[in-house]
């Protein structure tokens, strides 16, 4: 630099609408002196430019710190007369435009700085970050600043995302709606009634097509207000149902499967418990007595009488013992070898033999290892839920061993293998196409066909919102970014520990 004030221009640039006059180093504070230019300034009121000074006015505002300490500029600007005769305002103080307005402490730019601190952090936080920042704010001007923010003009998209998120869970729930083709945040309500959706659509018409999960209210609401939209079902929540329905089916069918692959546990007093509630449900079915009845009777939930009496037999969950790698493991084929050949072969023996094989391990570990037949088990272990997973995976992703093992479970009976065909069918349908709904239909029958309760549930849900679940295996649209403008809200809930009103929670998603 050649000079100080070339210098002054560079560090200070967003003060260039001002005449700087000196920087002076107050320690912790770095203060710039400052003055209007002589330029003329049209009146606020009636506009006609005017430099005639009445007087001279001092003013304080902060700018962006530098070498992380607060600048403070001190102004000097001009009460102005103007210059019509019968002009309300006869004098008026100049405001500079960018920094020094009207009642405002900061510059924009420091303000703009703040604002975008303010609206990721909040209140608490965002004070926290500005002393860092040497600009340091208190949480209820961080607030003030957050919601002095203009929010984005509220538009009426085409396709239009809904979905609920919980304020306080099972007590208070809000509604945000997005534009679901491009993800912005449209607008969130207080509620998931079907008289708020209704009341907003009604007051904002020119939605074509509406994405909802399964909720009845938010259909009923579409359908009061916009008849003609087109209602389009979500499909991960199509798909996270039929999981949730497969992983039931498959615990039902455990006493098929995990006895000709697991080394179950001998069964608990958990399933000596179900199997004697299942007893006393089919003997007062068998007696003529209702659903309804038999859950008054026994004391339980009518949901759980349902779920015996769809039972063929009582069949606990069966839960498959889960092994770390021990030090036995690489002798266990000698082992094997070694009790195939002589079951009475002692443990001592055994010990003796794998320690000159280069065993290092304690007698007792050998024991255990013995004991939970882990020296004679051959086939691999598995739970329901990796059951599950293996039949709601993608086949080619899929490693051999994993595919084996499906066709092994799958094989042990014929609703198993029912149950994975099906599941493949329904997987495919998962990507939008024409004629998807034709291929639902035929799928539904063939359910129908079957001996799985679970999916026959499953296909009555489809059939109760048939028109919504063949728009979207149809159509592309989905309501994937509102679940995650909900993931996002829910980061935003925990930030503010639940303190947030709505009004500002409501703020704070629009600006995201």
């Amino acid at each position: 630099m050649r000079d100080v004030n070339e210098l002054v221009g560079v560090v200070f640039s967003g003060l260039s609408a001002l005449v700087v006059e000196g920087v002076a180093d107050e320690g912790g504070v770095v203060r710039v002196s400052a003055r209007t230019r002589d330029d003329p300034v049209p009146c606020p009121v009636c506009g006609r430019p005017t430099g005639r000074v009445h007087g001279f006015h001092g003013r304080v505002v902060a700018d962006l710190p530098v070498d992380g300490r607060r600048v403070v500029v001190s102004v000097r600007v001009r009460r102005l007369v103007c210059p019509v005769l019968g002009c309300p305002r006869q004098t008026f103080r100049e405001q500079v435009p960018g920094v020094v307005e009207r009642y405002q402490r900061r510059t924009r730019r420091l303000a703009d700085q703040l604002g975008t601190v303010v609206k990721e952090l909040a209140g608490r936080a965002g004070a926290r970050l500005s002393l860092a920042l040497a600009c340091a704010v208190s949480r209820s001007t961080a607030l003030r600043l957050l919601m002095r923010q203009a929010l984005p003009p509220l538009r009426v998209p085409r396709v239009l995302g809904v979905d609920d998120f919980a304020l306080k869970r099972r007590h208070r729930y809000a509604t945000v709606l997005i534009d679901a083709e491009t993800g912005e945040r449209i607008d969130v309500l207080p509620g998931r009634t079907t008289q708020a959706l209704t009341a907003w659509l009604r007051e904002h018409p020119g939605v074509e097509y509406v994405c909802r999960d399964g909720s009845g209210s938010y259909g009923e609401a579409i359908c009061q207000a916009l008849p003609g939209a087109v209602q389009v079902s979500d499909r991960w929540h199509l798909w996270s149902n039929l999981c949730d329905r497969v992983l039931t089916e498959v615990r039902s069918h455990a006493a098929c499967w995990a006895g000709a692959v697991n080394p179950v546990r001998p069964g608990g007093v958990r399933e000596q418990t179900t199997r004697e509630r299942w007893k006393r449900v089919h003997d007062l079915l068998g007696q003529g007595v209702g659903l309804l009845e038999c859950a008054r009777r026994l004391d339980v939930a009518l949901n759980t009488v349902k779920r015996y009496a769809r039972m063929k037999e009582p069949t606990g969950e069966r839960l498959a013992p889960r092994y770390r790698p021990t030090l036995v493991d690489p002798y266990r084929d000698h082992l094997r070898r070694r009790r195939t050949e002589d079951p009475a072969v002692p443990v001592v023996q055994l010990l003796r033999e794998i320690q000159e094989l280069g065993y290092t391990g304690s007698a007792n570990l050998l024991v255990r290892y013995i004991t939970q037949g882990r020296a004679d088990g051959d086939k691999p272990v598995t739970t329901p839920k990796r059951f599950a997973r293996l039949l709601l995976t993608r086949p080619e992703n899929l490693r051999d061993k994993d595919t084996a093992l499906l066709r092994e479970l799958t094989g042990t009976c014929p609703e198993m293998t029912q149950l994975s065909c099906l599941t493949g069918e329904f997987a495919r349908l998962m990507t939008p196409a024409e004629g998807n709904d034709a291929r639902l239909a035929a799928w539904i029958i063939r359910v129908r066909a079957t001996d799985l309760p679970q999916l026959h549930s499953f296909a009555n849900g489809l059939e109760l919102d048939r028109a919504a679940v063949d728009a979207g295996l149809i159509l592309p649209y989905s309501n994937g970014r509102t679940e995650g403008v909900n993931t996002r809200t829910k980061r935003i809930m925990r930030q503010m520990h639940g303190r947030a009103s709505f009004p500002l929670l409501r703020h704070r998603i629009l600006l995201q």
